[in-house]
């Protein structure tokens, strides 16, 4: 049961990060800088945090669904 309210969980922080995401036009950095990007790395602080923040949440949720499955495959 809290395997799968987790799973629910990450999937909205999920859902709701990969629409924070910067498209074609701008993103998070837009939002609240007006554009201003760093020249070394050629994306924001605010960007590449939130894609390290991404990339945490969609392995927790990766997790959520393999440990789903176990479960599911021991209870049968």
């Amino acid at each position: 049961m809290g395997v799968s309210i987790a799973l629910i969980l990450f999937s909205l922080l999920l859902l709701l990060l990969v629409l924070m995401h910067k498209g074609k036009g701008g993103g998070l950095s837009d939002m609240f800088g007006g554009g201003m990007q760093s020249s070394v790395g050629g994306s924001s602080v605010a960007e590449r945090n939130l894609d390290r923040i991404t990339v945490i949440v969609g392995l927790c949720w990766f997790a959520c669904i393999v440990a789903l499955g176990i479960i599911m495959k021991v209870k049968n």
